[in-house]
C-alpha cells in the first residue's frame, strides 16, 4: 500500500483493534476482544447487522465458545425447533421422494460423549445482535453505516479512513492491529493483493424469504432443512424461527441468459408451490436476493498487522452449515491472542500462529463443504484432485492444529484423530471428562476459556506450585486444577484421555487446545512449565523445554 496524505496526519481516534464488518466473524471478534479488556472499534457499511436469515445452526463445539462469552443461553433461546430435532433431507420436493436422509434428529449427531454443551439453532438475523449487545456491554463501540475508504499500515500500527454514509464526514482512526471481516469480496483484502484458489463459482442461487399459510406442515416444527432435486431446479427449502415464515432457494444460469430479473414474483411462487406440493399455496415474498455458491481460500490470512476473517478468509459452499460457525472461531483465536499480545502477556510472534492454524482448517472446511454440495446438491460436481474429507466429528472435536504456538513432540501427519480415542496429545482438542466439584458435575470442558490451565492427576504438590509461581513470574493468567476431595473423576477417565500419569500434567490454552504436556513429572516441574509457557507465548525462554 503507498502512502498517501491523510494516513501523515494526526488521528482524531486512537483504538487497540479496529474492526471492518459487522457479520458473525466482526462481531465474535469483537465481542471476545471486549470481554478481555482490549479496546475496539467495529465499522460496518450497512445500516444495521444482516436482516436475513441465512447461516443457521450453532454446533456444540460452537456453543461451547458462546458460552465462555456469556451468551450461549441469550442464542439457545433465541433457537427454533429444538425440542423437535433437526431433520435434514435431499429430497424431490418437501413431501415427495426423498433420496437420502441425512439426519432425522439430534441423536443422528449425538456429541453428549465430545461435548457438555448443547446444540443452538439460531438464525444469523437473530445471533449477530446478541453478539453486537455482549461487544458494546464489554466496551466495545460499533458504528453501522461507517465504510472504509483507506487503508495504510506500517511497522507500528493500521491507518484507516473512515466515511461516515450518514453524514458524509471523513475521519481517521488508528489502529494497533485491523481485523478485515468485510465479507467474501473484502476491499482490504483485494487492496492487499492476497490471492485466492480453489474451485471458484459453483454457481448462482436466488434466495427467497417468504411468509406463508402451509396446508402441508413440515416435520411438526422441527428444524427442517431441505436439499431438493428435481425437474424444475435443484435448491433448497427451511424453515425459520419465525411461524409461517421460510427460506426457499433454487438455480439460476447467468450463462444461458438468465437474471434475476427473470424471477419474477409468479414464477418464484410456481417453484415454491413446486418444492412444497401446495400447488394452491399464496406465499408472500419478503425479500428476493440472488448470491454465488463459490469455494475459495485466501493464500494470506495476514499481511503484517492485517489480519483477514470469516468469508474475507474463505469462502465455503453453504452445505454443512460451516462458513459461519467457521466465522466465529476465527473470531475466537484472534480474541486470545490479541489480547494476549496487547497485554503483555505475550510476544508479538504469538500472532504468527494464526495463519497456520486458521488456514488449514479453511481448506478442510471448504474440503468437506464441497463433498457436501456434490453429495446434497450437484452429483455431477468435479471434486478431481481433493481428498476424502474429514467427517464432521474429526473436523469439530478431533482436529489437530499445528504452529509455534503448539509443542508437538511426536511425527505423526494426521490432520485429525478420532475424537471418541483421543490421545491428549498437543495440538488437540482438550478432551471432555466428566467430573465432580463438590458433587456437582461439570466438565473439563467448563475449566478452559478464560485463560491458560494446568491439568493434573492430583491436587496439590510441586506441579500446583509451579502453576502459581510460573503465572505470578510471567504475569499470566495460569490456573491449575487436579482431582482430589473437591474435583472427582468418577469415570476415572482423566489420566487415559489426557495422556498423564498420575503424576504428570497437561497445559491447555485459552483456547481449550491442548499446547504442552509432562506424562510424567520431571525433576523440576517448575522450570518445566516455565519454559513451555514462555515459548509458546514468545517470551524470552529461559531454557531448553524438556521432552515430554
Amino acid at each position: 500500500m503507498t502512502n498517501t496524505w491523510w494516513a501523515k496526519l494526526p488521528a482524531d481516534e486512537l483504538t487497540q483493534v479496529l474492526v471492518v464488518g459487522a457479520g458473525l466473524a466482526g462481531l465474535s471478534t469483537a465481542m471476545f476482544l471486549a470481554r478481555r479488556g482490549v479496546d475496539v472499534v467495529v465499522v460496518e457499511r450497512h445500516a444495521s447487522t444482516s436482516p436475513h436469515p441465512r447461516a443457521s445452526g450453532q454446533p456444540p463445539h460452537t456453543m461451547e465458545l458462546l458460552r465462555v462469552a456469556g451468551i450461549a443461553d441469550e442464542v439457545r433461546a433465541a433457537s427454533f425447533g429444538l425440542d423437535q430435532g433437526l431433520v435434514i433431507r435431499i429430497a424431490e420436493s418437501v413431501h415427495g421422494r426423498v433420496f437420502t436422509t441425512i439426519m432425522q434428529n439430534y441423536a443422528d449427531f449425538d456429541t453428549s460423549a465430545l461435548s457438555p454443551a448443547p446444540w443452538g439453532m439460531a438464525t444469523q438475523d437473530r445471533v449477530e445482535p446478541i453478539m453486537a449487545a455482549r461487544a458494546e456491554l464489554s466496551g466495545a463501540s460499533i458504528r453501522f453505516s461507517t465504510e472504509v475508504v483507506g487503508v495504510e499500515q506500517d511497522a507500528d500500527g493500521v491507518s484507516v479512513r473512515l466515511l461516515d454514509r450518514w453524514s458524509e464526514r471523513l475521519s481517521t482512526v488508528r489502529a494497533d492491529y485491523l481485523v478485515a471481516a468485510d465479507g467474501h469480496r473484502s476491499p482490504i483484502r483485494e487492496r492487499l493483493g492476497i490471492a485466492r484458489h480453489g474451485p471458484g463459482s459453483l454457481g448462482s442461487l436466488v434466495g427467497v424469504l417468504f411468509e406463508a399459510e402451509l396446508t402441508r406442515p413440515t416435520d411438526e416444527g422441527a428444524a427442517a432443512l431441505y436439499y431438493l432435486r428435481n425437474k424444475h431446479f435443484t435448491g433448497a427449502f427451511g424453515r425459520t424461527a419465525e411461524e409461517n415464515r421460510y427460506i426457499f432457494a433454487c438455480d439460476y444460469h447467468p450463462e444461458r441468459g438468465e437474471s434475476l430479473a427473470d424471477f419474477t414474483q409468479q414464477r418464484l411462487t410456481e417453484l415454491i408451490r413446486i418444492a412444497l406440493d401446495e400447488p394452491d399455496l399464496a406465499p408472500h415474498l419478503l425479500s428476493v436476493q440472488s448470491w454465488e455458491m463459490a469455494a475459495r481460500v485466501a493464500e494470506k490470512f495476514r499481511v503484517g498487522r492485517i489480519f483477514l476473517a470469516g468469508d474475507a478468509a474463505k469462502v465455503t459452499p453453504p452445505t454443512g452449515g460451516l462458513g459461519g460457525n467457521t466465522a466465529i472461531g476465527d473470531g475466537y483465536d484472534l480474541g486470545w491472542k490479541l489480547a494476549a499480545v496487547l497485554h503483555g502477556e505475550a510476544g508479538a510472534g504469538l500472532l504468527d500462529s494464526y495463519q497456520p492454524e486458521r488456514r488449514p482448517y479453511a481448506e478442510q472446511v471448504v474440503n468437506l463443504s464441497l463433498h457436501n454440495a456434490k453429495a446434497r446438491l450437484n452429483p455431477e460436481l468435479d471434486l478431481t484432485g481433493l481428498p476424502e474429507p474429514l467427517d464432521m466429528f474429526e473436523l469439530s472435536f478431533g482436529y489437530r492444529v499445528r504452529s509455534e504456538a503448539v509443542l508437538i513432540s511426536d511425527n505423526d501427519p494426521a490432520p485429525a484423530e478420532d475424537p471418541h480415542r483421543p490421545s491428549g496429545r498437543p495440538g488437540f482438542r482438550a478432551p471432555h471428562v466428566r467430573l465432580l466439584r463438590d458433587g456437582v458435575e461439570l466438565s473439563t470442558i467448563d475449566l478452559f476459556g478464560d485463560g491458560w490451565v494446568l491439568l493434573t492427576a492430583e491436587a496439590g504438590g510441586l506441579w500446583h506450585e509451579a502453576a502459581r509461581h510460573t503465572a505470578s513470574r510471567l504475569g499470566v493468567p495460569l490456573v491449575s486444577h487436579g482431582l482430589g476431595a473437591d474435583l472427582a473423576d468418577p469415570d476415572g477417565l482423566l489420566t487415559e484421555r489426557y495422556g498423564i500419569d498420575s503424576s504428570g500434567a497437561s497445559l491447555v490454552r485459552p483456547d481449550g487446545v491442548i499446547a504442552w504436556r509432562c506424562e510424567r513429572e520431571p525433576a523440576d516441574p517448575a522450570g518445566a512449565l516455565r519454559t513451555a509457557l514462555s515459548q509458546l507465548l514468545c517470551r524470552t525462554v529461559p531454557a531448553a523445554v524438556p521432552a515430554a
